[in-house]
């Protein structure tokens, strides 16, 4: 696997070329070093990929579904044959542990399979007709898609994307995030490699304010796709709104967790272990709010500290790390003041709440995984999303209880829960106001599923067969089988 840094290009419209915008840092911020600079996307970059893609794209939406098929199961195929590295260049542009990003990869082999698959196998829907006529649903491209992804993890949120805009006969200007501009630099390799035809896809590194307000403003746009923060997300949703052009918002979340008496506890131990302090805590869906039944919080979070404190902070290279650096610097002065508010707050740091000591994590961008109890729901820490490693813990005294302190929150992405009761985990799932719940589990996804947000957690969604519609737009066709004119219009005139 080759271990260097690729020239400074950028992909803009099938062609490899320098990018006229401002530079671009990649920083690993697991030893505080530059990885490479790169000069992103300007304007008219934007403009010359809009150009080549609108050249393009009739031709591909022209194709039928398996022959555009064929080609997505090449690029997953050469995915599948670099997952090394592109998870080496996740893990330096993100400072994710080398386990998750080679995951993270897969799951793009996955993702791309998936909509080829599905590609083959969506129909068209012929009506069931109310007159002398036939008529159908059927679906068309949308045109250009552009598609806005975060830093945290970009090969996995690329592919979702991409993968189904491709699929559905669209060309895709992706805009991946300035804290991990590497990755989707490679993706565009393995597809160019896959045959692609040039103008379907650019990518364009570069700043919101430039790149991001092109595209949304654009007149060729016909969709935007976008995860990110919230506030991002609105002023998006305003300027689309402008263009009366569909939009889906994958945003933020406060997600709630919640154990019941009745858990099993070594389980539930290890579910929130895992909802918050995998990825560093640097997950939208990240169960961020604990709440434990009053019988058994005492001894359920003492079990928890003690697992916490377990947990192996390291380097993302090292096999056995399960908590890594965060993805910069910049954003761990973030996570440190949200800590100082909870303080300030009331809280009681049970755990972490500091960087860790020793030589080997000094250079990095390190926190240590943190509990926090002590405060109510409405305390700023518990509404508002920190990103990182950072866990609230309250107690609940029964269901009515936990569900409207769950609830009592602007987000509404995910949830967790934990009780031995079926029947009450179903009807707990039914009453939480999120786009996915967790039984029993937590941060477990399979492509064909529907994920999404509601309220602050944003709209619409992505994955599942209806993720390829999402970038299509529908038509129906009526066709008349009677052979005679349309009665109000008495014609021919009978003598």
């Amino acid at each position: 696997m080759e271990e260097t840094f690729r020239e400074d290009l950028i992909f803009v419209g099938g062609a490899w070329q320098q990018g006229r915008g401002a530079p671009i840092a990649s920083v690993f911020a697991a030893e505080g070093v530059e990885n490479t600079t790169i000069s992103g996307a300007s304007a008219e970059d934007v403009e010359a990929a809009i150009t080549r893609a609108e050249a393009a794209q009739p031709a591909w939406g022209a194709l039928k579904p398996h022959e555009r098929a064929t080609v997505l199961y090449r690029i997953s195929e050469r995915i599948a044959a670099n997952v090394e590295r592109i998870a080496w260049v996740q893990s330096r542009d993100t400072s994710k542990t080398i386990s998750e990003t080679r995951a993270l990869a897969a799951s793009a082999a996955g993702t791309f399979r998936y909509f080829a698959a599905v590609a083959e196998t969506l129909d068209d829907v012929l009506t069931v007709p109310r007159g002398d006529y036939a008529t159908a649903s059927v679906h068309e491209p949308l045109g250009l898609v552009a598609a806005i992804t975060p830093w945290n993890s970009p090969i996995a949120s690329d592919a979702q994307k991409v993968a189904p805009a491709l699929a559905a006969g669209n060309a895709v200007l992706l805009k991946p995030s300035s804290w991990s501009p590497l990755v989707g630099l490679e993706l565009a390799r393995i597809v160019e490699e896959a045959g692609l035809p040039a103008g379907l896809l650019s990518v364009l590194p570069g700043s919101g304010r430039v790149v991001g307000n092109v595209l949304v403003d654009h007149p060729a746009i016909a969709k935007v796709s976008f995860t990110g923060g919230t506030e991002t997300g609105r002023r998006l949703a305003h300027g689309a709104a402008a263009k009366l052009m569909p939009v889906s918002l994958e945003l933020g979340g406060k997600s709630p967790t919640i154990v019941f008496a009745d858990c099993d506890m070594d389980l539930a131990v290890a579910g929130v272990l895992f909802g918050i302090f995998s990825s560093s805590g640097q997950s939208c869906i990240a169960g961020s709010r604990l709440f434990v039944e009053r019988g058994i919080y005492d001894a359920f979070v003492a079990r928890l500290v003690q697992a916490t404190e377990a947990l192996v902070v390291g380097h993302p290279f090292d096999a056995k790390t399960q908590v890594s650096s965060l993805v910069h610097p910049e954003h761990r002065e973030s996570v440190e003041g949200y800590v100082a508010l909870a303080r300030d707050e009331g809280g009681e740091v049970l755990t972490g709440g500091a960087r860790p000591d020793g030589e080997r994590f000094a250079q990095g961008a390190y926190y240590l995984p943190t509990i926090i109890a002590g405060l109510d729901n409405s305390a700023r820490t518990c509404r508002e999303e920190i990103f990182g490693p950072v866990l609230v813990v309250m107690p609940f005294d029964d269901e009515a209880d936990v569900i409207a302190m769950a609830n009592d929150n602007d987000y509404g992405l995910a949830c967790g829960i934990w009780s031995r009761d079926h029947l009450r985990c179903n009807r707990v799932a039914r009453a939480i106001r999120a786009g996915t719940v967790w039984i029993n589990t937590y941060k477990q996804f399979s492509i064909s599923t529907p994920f999404g947000g509601d309220g602050e957690s944003g709209m619409g969604r992505e994955k599942g067969r209806a993720g390829l519609r999402a970038y299509q737009r529908q038509k129906s066709i009526y066709e008349d089988l009677s052979g005679e004119p349309h009665p109000w219009a008495r014609w021919p005139v009978n003598d």
